[in-house]
């Protein structure tokens, strides 16, 4: 019967705001910010080392434990706990009806068809990403990377495969899905959203050097333009997933046959 005056109204707008801005906060802390952080202070660390930084390496799944049976309950431990802001911004975004996670673009519709495109992501990214690695090492720009730093057991595959996986839900849930969604609700223009998630991305590579920077960059204003055009995360999920994992599984074979070019630092 009564309208509420404008002046009453704007405190709870406000709060609403605010209260997002901090839900996104806790978001990243819990990973992805928390890691961009940790790769600031680790390349500072880095450059004024006195190794150089060519002669550095960068261990990405390193072995946890000198006993096989907890190295792999580690392993797995690690992985289960560091899907939870995955877990925590599906639970955010959960809509009661189907599809429920539609805010985050997975409908589970097209699923071929998403996969396909997913896969020839992986030509658009994967292959320029590993020309400017290996141009950043022959500059001496990067850090060595060692992909599968977990000794070899009978679980060594499944367990990097897993590893695959978490990166890619970790960061494309989170970075496109959650925070696409939450950054129109806030009135950022799509632009100002891809280029802030892209600089993110970006900025939890930068242990590894400027190139691996440059090249996430890259990669995440691709998909994010993309995402941004069709609102549908599963390409970039399978993309993700398959690059790391060829990158984590291949590795051994890769260095043992091309030591000049990934062999690791002596």
């Amino acid at each position: 019967m009564f309208s509420t005056p404008p002046s009453a109204e704007q405190p709870n707008q406000e709060d609403g705001r605010a209260r997002l801005w901090w839900e996104i906060a806790i978001v990243l802390a819990l990973g992805l910010g928390q890691s961009a952080v940790y790769a600031i202070v680790q390349l500072a660390y880095r450059l004024t080392d006195e190794v150089p930084l060519a002669d550095q390496t960068a261990t990405l799944n390193p072995s946890r434990s000198d006993r096989e049976v907890f190295d792999l309950i580690y392993q797995v431990l690690s992985i289960g706990f560091s899907l939870v802001p995955v877990i925590l911004v599906c639970f955010l975004l959960w809509q009661s009806s189907r599809p429920h996670l539609e805010r985050l673009g997975l409908d589970g519709t097209r699923v071929g068809a998403d996969a396909g495109r997913g896969a020839l992501l992986v030509l658009a990214i994967g292959i320029p990403g590993l020309a400017l690695y290996l141009a950043g090492r022959a500059l001496g720009l990067t850090v060595a990377i060692d992909p599968a730093g977990i000794d070899a057991h009978w679980w060594t595959v499944p367990v990097l495969l897993l590893a695959a996986a978490r990166a890619s839900l970790q960061e494309e849930v989170v970075l496109l899905g959650y925070l696409f969604a939450r950054l129109r609700q806030l009135g950022w223009s799509p632009w100002t959203i891809i280029i802030a998630s892209s600089v993110l991305r970006a900025s939890y590579h930068l242990y590894q050097g400027a190139p691996a920077f440059i090249g996430n960059l890259a990669m995440g204003l691709l998909f994010g333009w993309l995402f941004a055009r069709t609102g549908r995360l599963l390409p970039f999920l399978v993309a993700h997933f398959i690059i790391d994992a060829v990158a984590f599984v291949g590795y051994p074979w890769a260095a043992a046959t091309w030591p000049a070019l990934f062999g690791l630092p002596g």
